[in-house]
């Protein structure tokens, strides 16, 4: 008996409606990208291993999908290495390339390698699938797309506000109202953990802070003890987290707290140029909202953090996020290039747009015309007048085989094609053909010219 197919966990197969849907959010996507200036570009979806690695922390180093190198690739491994059953030290000599991570990196390195050829401020947007070894849940996959926009070769922070002007945009016309569009600045966590005496343990902190809302504050404090971090810091930093207020409250909170931090200090600068310039020229229904405890992608951003979220009403992970890398290019030798740039997850926006309800019915590519097929001779007439109908962009098919007439009149309801063409001995002496509309029920017979305008 043959085995049932399966599919890898944490990847799908999409039927036609999905298709159509996920290609709504696509090109909804790409207009905006496209009217706020951005071009695209693709990357090959894999690259070589060392242009991976290391560019994620250690554990998204694990979560990268290695290739193995092709023909007989243990052939040239040593034995001892083999036998040491070590899979970082063995990964190398049998793995060169690996399925890209995320959109980021692979455009850094496109950026050096075409930097002669780009215009700066270099705009591009991309929107392309990535690959995890991640552990499958809801609205998390092992492939799934990234829509990406970045901004190379400029520090100006009038970027920072489009992109949060751009997430408004591209929500608002999805009519995915009540998103959060939440923002912090690396230099204040630095600031912070500069005042509180803890450099070293930067990254510490903000993992441990950034659980605020899942383990709550005594749980982030027992976390930050058991990481080093002293009672005597923790006590200093109690005011964020009860953090609350508008924007400007929350503003003029860190101002006093990180007046002694000249990085810190210059986080609250930058933050509030953008929330100034943000409630001055308004957004469409996305709120802005100051998060302190935000701390992604602290492996490369260096400015501004973003995360979206999605409406209170929906559970769901972050739909969007990204932040400013101020040399992510260093990283293959091209130093002080900064850059900016914002994703769209794609698989988790398709399902808060499920779950509300919001897609629209979608056309799917169907055929207006179906011509029905009694044989050769029939059939040869049949397809010159396909061919008229497809030079005039008539979406038209004939059925690929001499059936019963119960049996396509039946396939043509299922696909709900509106008109059948009938085509037998008679039309054949007559050169016309009969006209069934197929919602009405109504027949005429008519020359190619009439079929042509009945079905236009």
């Amino acid at each position: 008996m043959a085995q049932k197919p399966s599919i890898p966990k944490g990847t799908r197969d999409f039927s036609p409606t999905e298709v159509a849907q996920r290609n709504y959010i696509f090109s909804t996507i790409k207009e905006v990208f496209e009217t706020y200036g951005f071009q695209p570009i693709e990357t090959p979806s894999f690259e070589n291993l060392d242009t991976l690695m290391g560019k994620y922390g250690e554990e998204g180093d694990r979560l990268i999908f290695k290739i193995l190198n092709s023909g007989d690739f243990l052939n040239k491994v040593d034995d001892s290495l083999l036998a040491s059953k070590d899979s970082s030290k063995l990964t190398p000599s049998i793995s060169e390339k690996a399925l890209r991570y995320d959109l980021t990196v692979p455009f850094a390195r496109y950026v050096v390698q075409h930097q002669n050829e780009i215009v700066f401020p270099f705009k591009r947007y991309q929107m392309q699938p990535v690959w995890r070894a991640d552990r499958p849940q809801k609205g998390r996959f092992r492939e799934f797309y990234q829509c990406d926009a970045d901004v190379v070769g400029s520090k100006g922070l009038w970027q920072e506000i489009e992109f949060v002007q751009l997430y408004d945009a591209v929500f608002s016309k999805l009519k995915l109202t009540g998103t959060t569009i939440k923002l912090n600045n690396r230099k204040i966590l630095a600031g912070i953990a500069e005042i509180i005496g803890e450099q070293d343990k930067l990254i510490d902190f903000t993992v441990a802070l950034d659980k605020l809302d899942k383990i709550g504050a005594d749980g982030v404090e027992n976390e930050m003890l058991n990481k080093g971090i002293s009672e005597a810091a923790i006590a200093k930093v109690q005011p964020l987290f009860h953090f609350n207020g508008s924007n400007q409250e929350k503003l003029n909170q860190l101002q006093a707290l990180l007046e002694t931090s000249e990085e810190g200090t210059k986080g609250v600068e930058d933050l509030r140029f953008v929330v100034d310039n943000i409630e001055a020229i308004g957004l469409t229904s996305a709120k802005l909202e100051l998060d302190v405890t935000l701390a992604r992608g602290l492996n490369y951003y260096t400015g501004a953090i973003y995360e979206v979220s999605a409406p209170k009403n929906v559970t769901m992970g972050s739909i969007g996020g990204g932040g400013r890398y101020d040399d992510l290019t260093g990283i293959f030798g091209l130093n002080d290039v900064s850059g900016v740039g914002i994703s769209f997850g794609l698989d988790r926006i398709y399902l808060v747009l499920e779950e509300l309800n919001l897609f629209d019915a979608v056309d799917l590519p169907t055929p207006k015309v179906l011509f029905i097929n009694f044989g050769e001779r029939e059939a040869t007439f049949c397809m010159k007048a396909l061919a008229e109908l497809r030079k005039l962009n008539i979406k038209s098919e004939l059925y690929p085989e001499s059936a019963k007439m119960k049996k396509q009149m039946m396939y043509a309801n299922k696909r709900e094609i509106p008109f059948v063409v009938i085509v037998g001995e008679t039309e054949l002496e007559n050169k016309n053909f009969t006209i069934k509309n197929m919602q009405t029920g109504e027949q005429q017979v008519g020359s190619l010219e009439e079929l042509i305008k009945i079905t236009t």
